[in-house]
């Protein structure tokens, strides 16, 4: 089947009418302004591009109580006074869903290829994400000047060649398949190289249709080698919230697009619903 595709995001106006996200938001700077802040320069030395990712999924009030419990441990990333960030990724994929199928079937090798933009700065970056085979999350990335929607022959050569470089298979037949909106919050330990992103307000949209995950957190930890001597991985062994595989790819293709292979992604769709409170 062929797949849609599309090339507008979702509007703000779309994804976060009501007041029920502006509260959440609220809620969280707030707790976020008894962090240390840090920058994107002090950041550096944990960029950690090649990495061990540990997933959790989670309540947003899971989140925001073990934020109020982890101020000490580590500082915030800020800019230009913002601590929640808005980020818009748009994710490439072949017809057949290729790349979405290496996960779906446990290919211990896999890619992702998506353009994010940090809607707040405006930087915005093509990306190719690796999962190794010894389970290494190997991320590179080509800043662009915006978010664009084609990265095969048409894109710039530049663009091209990075591709060529870190995607080992044909890009001709690679299309937009996924736009995701969400808000971050970035944690940096001051104990050890260890790096956290919280995402919240989760929204997807393809082919004219649009999904939202009420009151789910996912946060990721990236560390340089799996360690339990992690604050947030306490917090989360206090809370019974136990670690899980989790892609926001995969579960954006396989809510909004019928025709997919998705019985691996039933358990993750469980547990979103247990906490969004919805059936699907």
């Amino acid at each position: 089947m062929q797949a849609q595709t599309y090339t507008q995001p979702i509007t703000p106006e779309i994804l976060h009418a009501g007041t029920s996200n502006a509260t959440s938001r609220a809620n969280f700077n707030r707790v976020l302004r008894r962090f240390s802040p840090t920058s994107l320069a002090q950041m550096q030395g944990v960029a950690l591009l090649r990495r061990i990712d540990t997933k959790y999924v989670l309540s947003k009030a899971q989140l925001h109580q073990a934020l109020t419990r982890l101020t000490a441990d580590y500082d915030v990333l800020e800019i230009a006074d913002q601590r929640l960030h808005h980020y818009q990724t748009l994710y490439f994929d072949t017809p057949d869903f290729a790349l979405y199928r290496q996960h779906h079937d446990g290919q211990r090798d896999r890619y992702k290829v998506r353009s994010r933009v940090y809607v707040d700065s405006g930087l915005a970056f093509l990306e190719v994400k690796r999962k190794t085979n010894k389970n290494v999350t190997v991320k590179s990335r080509l800043q662009t000047t915006e978010g664009g929607t084609r990265i095969n022959a048409h894109e710039t050569a530049h663009g091209a060649g990075f591709l060529r470089a870190h995607f080992p298979q044909a890009t001709e037949a690679l299309a937009p398949q996924l736009w995701n909106d969400f808000y971050r919050i970035t944690l940096v330990s001051k104990h050890s190289v260890e790096r956290l992103t919280l995402d919240v307000g989760l929204s997807f949209q393809a082919g004219g249709t649009q999904t939202a995950l009420p009151g789910v957190a996912v946060a990721e930890v990236k560390q340089e080698a799996f360690s339990l001597r992690s604050e947030f991985v306490g917090q989360m062994r206090a809370l019974g919230v136990r670690s899980t595989h989790f892609s926001k790819y995969c579960i954006g293709i396989s809510g909004l697009y019928t025709h997919v292979k998705r019985n691996h992604f039933k358990p993750q769709w469980r547990q979103i619903e247990k906490i969004a409170g919805f059936q699907q």
